[in-house]
């Protein structure tokens, strides 16, 4: 029988040419990330992937049966040949007998866990990726290509009160179905068992779960999978899923501009209440899906019940926090900003109870402590939804998630009843003993990591060395500049290098990565409050602004300053972080958090000399401000300054003009056909003989100054102070 390869409701992306010219391995991770390019098929981090090839034994030199297999915390979308575990699949098929030797087994047994253990007495060739919990599943089923994954469309039969007789109204004996079960052992020889007893048959529909399918080849096994993916989704466009609204429009949609007034003003707020344990990152999500469901009659009822499939609530835990407020874009925004605070006091009250009832029922006196009883999924009436997680990747994929539990629960209400995971059971995967053990295997976070900082001036000089560096510890960064394009070049540039992560959800710029570049004219309050808005619909807040933007007015030729350039650089030097501290300390207060400013001042501040009066007079100033600013805005907030000297590499404020005039100024020798680089490194190397040190101050050195600045486990007692970079000075040691 030819395969279908056309579909209704999905794409085939399968291209032979490109197939064909890849071994075996990399047509499983070619297959692997096809499945993962559409969030509909599998979501991000979920479902796995598996080949039976024949290996060589690198000790024996014998042909071998091995087992390809997607890793334990692998994702589809992104995976290389590094995320499949290997390991021989009769060594696999032996730990049956290994399991049956146990006194007790079963579902949830000692001994279920323990065989997860066995998994790495199989590997093959020394593949260091972690087998998954699911290995077994892929291993115990007799055909050589395995996809499991949780399509949307088959999720709403798996989750339909009536799903077993859907599914086979739906496939009939092609897709066998099967109750609820935890993944492990027991459920990879339930799938064995299926097979035995259903020759015929070509996948299994894992109630409230999934779907697992099987092929002789590659091909056939993609093909296979989108097939009854795509069947899932024509019955349910065919029985009602096309116009099911979740019982009509409860409440109208905000406008965009609504939207984003009222978000601007909560999300700081909101952030403060959910990151009392561990601070956390914001998606916002505004999308259609969303926007159908938070607004829909049936949306609160639909929303308690909270998600089936295990990969959904481990990120969006037992269930969201629904909303119950009342969004007339009518009304005065202050009253609607002020009617939503109190919604999501009362709201965040009642979860916190609900969850800790829930954990209080089902824990044992040995299991794990409770992980903070906030919600990570928040849904709001005619806004939409706001997601956490511990980086702007875990928050995209808690969001993404949750759209795709919104489509599950739309289309097994359309054809039935929803049902989601039973409470128990619920509980017996998040608090697993296996998931705790994952968790205390991660590596320690990131000094910065769950930090959101923006650096203003990040387009140039010290900020552009400044944004990377704390990117290097897991900060999350708003690179500002006078220069968007500047700025969005410093986020391009670390972004081609870190890449977007996981997560396919947000809107807006809150569908961005680690880093964004953002326009912001620090002379401008209007400016500068909405480039920290754009920062707040990125992440939900702000901990930390450092300012590196400066301005040096090069004098004329007799030494003098125009009076407009004078006042430019007292706008740039020190009212411009005086405005940047001003409209960030609403964003501070109302979270209530930890956070830090940083102010580029410089040593010219206390160095009394001709030549740059403006210039060290406005920094002066600076210097005075930061002490100011750190009596305000204590004890939440601490303020230091950075004072460097001659940072020449790389800074806007050494144009070519101002570093031929000091290269004059100083009797330097110099090649006037030089490129401005040259002549920068050439003055660089006249100011670095003035040092103690004798080395050129770069702007890497500032930038690991900010870190160490801006870094609580630092110097989180600093407060008030300047630091000098300079290489040492001796006309600025402090006196």
């Amino acid at each position: 029988m030819a395969m279908q390869t056309e579909f209704d409701h999905v794409d085939n992306r399968w291209n032979d040419d490109t197939a064909d010219a890849l071994d075996p391995v990399e047509r499983l991770v070619y297959r692997s990330n096809l499945l993962g390019a559409d969030w509909r098929i599998t979501n991000t981090g979920g479902g796995n992937t598996s080949s039976k090839l024949t290996e060589t034994d690198p000790l024996t030199g014998e042909a071998v049966e091995v087992l390809w297999v997607k890793g334990s915390g692998g994702d589809l979308r992104t995976a290389e040949k590094k995320n499949f575990a290997s390991l021989y699949q009769e060594q696999v098929l032996a730990l049956q007998d290994v399991y049956q030797s146990f006194d007790e087994t079963g579902v949830k047994t000692v001994a279920e866990d323990e065989m997860t253990k066995m998994y790495d007495h199989c590997v093959y060739d020394l593949n260091p990726r972690s087998p998954s919990i699911d290995t077994p599943l892929h291993s115990f089923i007799p055909h050589p290509h395995v996809d499991h994954t949780h399509p949307v469309a088959c999720i709403a039969i798996a989750t339909a009160e009536n799903g077993e007789e859907l599914t086979n109204e739906i496939y009939g004996d092609d897709l066998v179905w099967t109750d609820w079960q935890r993944p492990g052992f027991e459920l990879g020889l339930e799938m064995q068992r299926i097979c035995e007893e259903h020759p015929e048959a070509k996948g299994v529909m894992l109630g409230g779960h999934g779907i697992i399918n099987w092929a002789d080849t590659q091909k056939a096994c993609y093909l296979r999978s989108l097939a009854l993916i795509d069947r899932a989704e024509e019955y349910l466009q065919q029985n009602g899923k096309a116009t099911y609204d979740f019982g009509g429009a409860r409440y109208e949609p905000l406008s965009e501009n609504e939207r984003s007034d009222v978000l601007v003003d909560v999300l700081p707020w909101l952030r403060g209440q959910v990151s009392q344990d561990k601070k956390m990152i914001a998606t916002v999500e505004t999308g259609d899906i969303i926007q159908r469901f938070v607004n829909g009659a049936e949306a609160g009822r639909l929303a308690e019940l909270g998600t089936s499939c295990p990969d959904h609530f481990l990120r969006t835990r037992i269930k969201p926090l629904y909303v119950d407020w009342e969004p007339d874009g009518s009304r005065d925004l202050t009253a609607l900003q002020v009617d939503l605070k109190e919604a999501l006091r009362e709201g965040l009250a009642q979860y916190r109870d609900d969850y800790r009832a829930y954990y209080e029922a089902h824990a044992a006196p040995d299991d794990p402590d409770m992980r903070g009883a906030d919600p990570t999924v928040i849904l709001i009436p005619g806004i939409g939804m706001v997601a956490w997680g511990k980086n702007k990747s875990e928050s995209r994929v808690t969001a993404e998630f949750y759209n795709a539990a919104v489509e599950v629960m739309r289309g097994a209400e359309a054809v039935d009843t929803y049902t989601a995971l039973p409470r128990r059971e619920a509980y017996d995967i998040e608090y697993w003993r296996l998931e705790q053990a994952k968790l205390e295997r991660m590596p320690p976070e990131e000094e910065l990591a769950r930090e959101i900082v923006a650096v203003v001036g990040g387009g140039s000089g010290i900020g552009k060395a400044t944004v990377p560096r704390l990117i290097d510890e897991n900060a999350t960064v708003a690179a500002l500049d006078l220069d968007a394009a500047a700025a969005e070049a410093t986020a391009e540039e670390i972004m081609d290098e870190i890449g977007m992560g996981i997560g396919v959800a947000g809107s807006g710029v809150s569908r961005c990565g680690d880093v964004i570049g953002q326009a912001c004219d620090i002379t401008d309050r209007a400016s500068v409050r909405e480039a920290l808005e754009r920062v707040v619909l990125a992440y939900g807040g702000l901990d930390h602004v450092v300012v590196t933007a400066g301005l040096y007015p090069t004098p004329d030729a007799d030494g003098r300053v125009p009076d407009a350039t004078w006042d430019g650089a007292f706008a740039v030097n020190a009212k411009g972080p005086h405005l940047v501290a001003d409209e960030a300390k609403g964003l501070w207060d109302a979270q209530g958090l930890d956070g830090s400013m940083v102010i580029t001042t410089s040593v010219n501040a206390v160095v009394p000399k001709t030549g740059s009066v403006a210039y060290d007079t406005s920094k002066a100033a600076a210097n005075h401000l930061v002490r100011e600013l750190a009596l305000e805005l204590a004890p939440e907030v601490r303020v230091n300054g950075l004072a460097p000297a001659t940072v020449v590499e790389g800074s806007s404020m050494f144009p070519r003009d101002r570093v031929l005039a000091s290269l004059e100024k100083y009797d330097v020798d110099y090649d006037e056909n030089a490129s401005t680089a040259a002549l920068r490194e050439r003055l660089a190397d006249f100011y670095a003989e003035r040092t103690l040190t004798k080395e050129p101050i770069t702007p890497a050195d500032q930038a690991e100054a900010v870190f160490l600045l801006v870094s609580d486990d630092r110097l989180g007692k600093t407060t008030g102070q300047v630091l000098s970079v300079d290489g040492g000075l001796r006309d600025a040691f402090l006196r």
